[in-house]
């Protein structure tokens, strides 16, 4: 009876002379083993590559199907609207990237040059930074079909160059997928940098 915590069935009750402490609730009142939250359920990436109307800046969500990355990934195909076309990465039409990777525009599309880069050289390189991480082990194999990805991609509406258009977001996705799925930046390491981090367009 007395290993019950403060508060529930069979244990001391709550009262002035016994309250309940953020350092006691966190210690007594945790999850069941089978209630915990599955380790592949959001893993959540960035990079930043290249240079010029061509900078690529990457950010991906990657989760399980039946996850919160699931119900954005069948959001994000579903919910069209003008100038965000929404597209699955293929590595070329009839070969699926897997895990199923859909690209969301995080700027409006513009103009058809503009449309033909996103549906081109930026949906390649996507696909293969994903399938070359599957091949590498940095994405497990077993589990590309329980996974989905969530890619944002930046495509700057001067960009003119198609290759480096490619060889960025290809460098930034693979970046973005190594860091996610390795949960970087740690904490830690975010306390270290932040005090000398310089953010390119910040302005200041």
């Amino acid at each position: 009876m007395g290993d019950a915590p403060p508060g529930a069935p069979g244990g001391p009750a709550l009262s002035a002379n016994n309250p309940p402490t953020v350092e006691r609730v966190m210690t007594e009142v945790q999850p069941e083993k089978d209630e915990e939250i599955s380790d592949m359920s959001m893993y959540i990436g960035e990079a930043l590559d290249g240079e010029g109307n061509e900078i690529a800046h990457i950010d991906l969500l990657i989760g399980d199907k039946a996850g919160p990355v699931g119900i954005a990934f069948a959001n994000a195909l579903a919910n069209q609207s003008a100038g965000h076309s929404n597209l699955l990465a293929v590595l070329t039409p009839n070969l699926l990237a897997k895990p199923a990777t859909v690209l969301i525009t995080k700027v409006t599309i513009k103009g058809a040059k503009q449309a033909v880069q996103m549906f081109g050289p930026a949906q390649y390189a996507v696909a293969k930074a994903v399938a070359d991480s599957v091949e590498a082990g940095v994405i497990p194999k077993d589990q590309c079909d329980n996974l989905v990805i969530v890619c944002g991609v930046f495509i700057h509406w001067e960009a003119n160059d198609d290759k480096k258009i490619f060889e960025y977001n290809y460098n930034a996705t693979k970046l973005a997928i190594a860091r996610a799925m390795k949960n970087e930046p740690s904490a830690s390491e975010m306390l270290q940098k932040k005090a000398t981090a310089k953010h390119p367009f910040s302005g200041v």
